[in-house]
């Protein structure tokens, strides 16, 4: 039986571009390497078993310590606005990508230095690592479009953040990192023809029905809207917040992508912030969707060029508000449990949405809650107003919930497993992924694959696990995260 490093072989993919698309970069080896976590389905994407994760080879591979003969590790170049500011040149500070792997490239994150790092070390901590791999593959089982992890790998070498930290090295996965800032980084260099050549590449691989139309520069950039506009909409309805949608790390595939100070909402609060970095809230929850189309208009203004036409460019765009609400609305209503859509539906939403922020209830709990509610039985309702500061505001809304529902002739038990269907038990809390970066920090790594697998059956109702479904204690308010994170 060949080894791990004989048996995989890495396409460079994305190093047919040139040269001036990304630098060839080797991985910094980090001393004594150990593993911390795999995702099995990951794996498989892959094609890796887990008897081969479990080899010292498959350490020392994905923590950019060993690599394939033919492997040509290379980081990429990008650029993009920050914080809604040009920020110019960026890439790849502390990325590196292995090749094309089963269709998917692998990249390693926090493996060293790399010609983008700027005033960075290239390396990621142990916590922000273990937040990576936890929320990607969260992501996965809620079926909402997102990069991968792979594995998380281990070292005894500290590195300096605000304190000292251990370092670790995420590797993930996906069809292709490229970021809307991969193509602004050649329009504001006044390089149309690598403009040119990365938006062809783009569309030759990932989007081959558009290479025959009058306009594929047009036809791209309206699917890349319309699939932005569906993921703001999937992350609106499951209180996901991202924290940095810069056009760094918006994913040309409409991904999500780069987790950083990301957050799942809690007590219901449309202008919460989950990253204490952002002063003026310009990524909280409720700018979500606007941002995502700002950064849409980003990347409308870098095609421009290659579309040739700024109206065809305006038309493409013209399409996200319609895909968002669209996309939006038909969410709720199955969170809602409902399947006709009638005009005053909206309003119900909207009261309901007010109720849920007057009373501060749990998103997660309220809505896996609801899908207990019985049609014309009221001896549930208590598990959710008993959570309430304004109980009457619930109850009215209740009523008019219940009438509603009245109307769909609905089959209570029918509806009560659709709406458990899309509306998760568990999602990944921040203090939960705290608790497992305490463990893991004492060496402990049993809670980082416990919460894996719990998070990738959210749906479910694994009752031995009732406790990870629980309100967040008091001292989960305490936590904040920040772009270090």
């Amino acid at each position: 039986m060949s080894s791990l490093l004989e048996a995989i072989t890495f396409s460079d993919n994305f190093g047919t571009l040139g040269t001036e698309f990304s630098t060839l970069q080797s991985p910094t080896p980090l001393p004594e390497p150990y593993l911390i976590a795999t995702s099995p389905t990951s794996l498989e994407l892959c094609g890796i078993s887990e008897q081969q994760s479990q080899t010292t080879e498959f350490v020392a591979l994905f923590t950019g310590n060993q690599l394939p003969a033919a492997c040509q590790p290379r980081a990429a170049v990008y650029s993009g606005h920050q914080f809604g500011q040009w920020a110019g040149q960026l890439g790849d500070g502390r990325a590196i990508l292995l090749g094309e792997l089963a269709g998917n490239e692998v990249q390693l994150k926090g493996s060293g230095l790399t010609p983008y790092s700027r005033m960075g070390d290239g390396r990621a901590v142990l916590r922000s690592s273990i937040r990576e791999f936890l929320c990607s593959e969260a992501m996965a089982g809620l079926g909402i479009p997102t990069t991968r992890a792979l594995c998380i790998t281990g070292s005894p070498m500290m590195i300096m953040r605000e304190q000292p930290e251990s370092t670790a090295v995420v590797t993930r996965i996906a069809p292709s990192f490229i970021r809307f800032g991969s193509f602004e980084h050649w329009y504001y260099g006044r390089d149309i023809e690598s403009l040119k050549k990365l938006t062809d590449f783009v569309i030759q691989h990932y989007y081959p029905d558009f290479s025959d139309l009058s306009n594929p520069y047009e036809a791209l950039l309206a699917e890349v809207t319309k699939r932005t506009a569906h993921l703001m909409a999937q992350w609106q309805t499951v209180g996901f917040m991202h924290g940095v949608m810069n056009t760094d790390n918006m994913s040309i595939l409409g991904l999500t992508l780069d987790y950083g100070p990301f957050g799942f909402m809690e007590a219901f609060n449309p202008r919460q912030i989950c990253n204490h970095s952002d002063d003026l809230g310009r990524y909280s929850y409720a700018m979500q969707p606007q941002i995502g189309l700002w950064n849409c208009h980003a990347l409308g203004q870098a095609l421009l060029p290659l579309i040739a036409s700024v109206d065809a460019t305006k038309a493409a765009l013209a399409g996200y508000q319609d895909q968002y609400q669209t996309k939006l609305s038909g969410l709720w209503h199955a969170k809602l449990g409902l399947t006709t859509d009638l005009e005053e539906d909206d309003a119900l939403i909207q009261t309901m949405l007010v109720m849920m922020e007057t009373n501060r209830l749990d998103f997660t709990i309220f809505f896996r809650r609801l899908s207990e509610i019985n049609l014309h039985d009221d001896s549930v309702d208590h598990q959710i107003s008993d959570l309430c500061i304004d109980r009457n505001a619930f109850e009215d809304w209740l009523r008019q919930y219940r009438a509603r529902l009245v109307q769909e002739q609905c089959n209570d038990p029918v509806r009560q497993t659709t709406m458990k269907l899309v509306n998760p038990k568990y999602i990944l809390r921040n203090y939960l992924a705290q608790q497992a970066i305490e463990a893991a920090q004492r060496q402990d790594f049993s809670e980082i694959d416990k919460l894996r697998r719990i998070l990738s059956r959210p749906f479910d109702e694994q009752p031995e696990h009732e406790t990870y479904a629980a309100l967040p204690p008091d001292w989960a308010n305490e936590l904040s995260v920040s772009c270090s994170s």
